[in-house]
């Protein structure tokens, strides 16, 4: 992203490590950044796409923003799947 103008956008499939019963909330936040200086700071952070065993990390940028490198950290909130769990459907 150090090149080039217009939108750029990288993503990661993230897999959570327990499974959710239902989707969780999903907390995204930079925990680095090293942009070029003479240009402007534009970028989007965000989770995409949230299920139970996971969600897609993205990191969004546009106009001659210069972007050499970026660190994202999230957080994942919500009820865990327990193998006690049981559920009744309706006959």
């Amino acid at each position: 992203m150090w090149t080039g103008d217009g939108p750029r956008e990288r993503r990661k499939s993230i897999r959570f490590t327990d499974k959710f019963r239902l989707p969780p909330t999903v907390h995204v936040g930079l925990s680095l950044w090293d942009m070029d200086c003479e240009h402007n700071f534009r970028s989007e952070v965000m989770a995409e796409d949230v299920f139970n065993l996971g969600f897609h990390l993205v990191f969004r940028t546009w106009g001659d923003s210069r972007v050499a490198r970026v660190r994202m950290s999230w957080i994942a909130i919500g009820e865990l799947a327990f193998a006690d769990d049981w559920r009744v459907d309706p006959g």
